[in-house]
């Protein structure tokens, strides 16, 4: 099962890169500045957004806050 789900996704992931690269590929629709500006603005909210989520894992796992809590009777 995993293996057919592993060669699913390779699958998946080829159609898409293929894709891109087509549409990437094409001489006469340069892409405008103001898309390019965009573009690496979100990359670099994306990157900001995931390096602060795993840093919270890394604070609440580190601070005992994944554990279940504990009810004293």
């Amino acid at each position: 099962m995993r293996i057919a789900i592993s060669i699913g996704l390779l699958a998946l992931l080829a159609a898409v890169g293929a894709y891109a690269y087509e549409g990437l590929a094409i001489p006469d629709a340069p892409a405008p500045a103001y898309a390019i500006v965009i573009f690496s603005i979100g990359i670099v909210l994306l990157a900001a957004a995931c390096v602060g989520l795993m840093g919270l894992l890394f604070y609440s796992s580190r601070r005992g806050y994944d554990e279940p809590p504990h009810i004293k009777r």
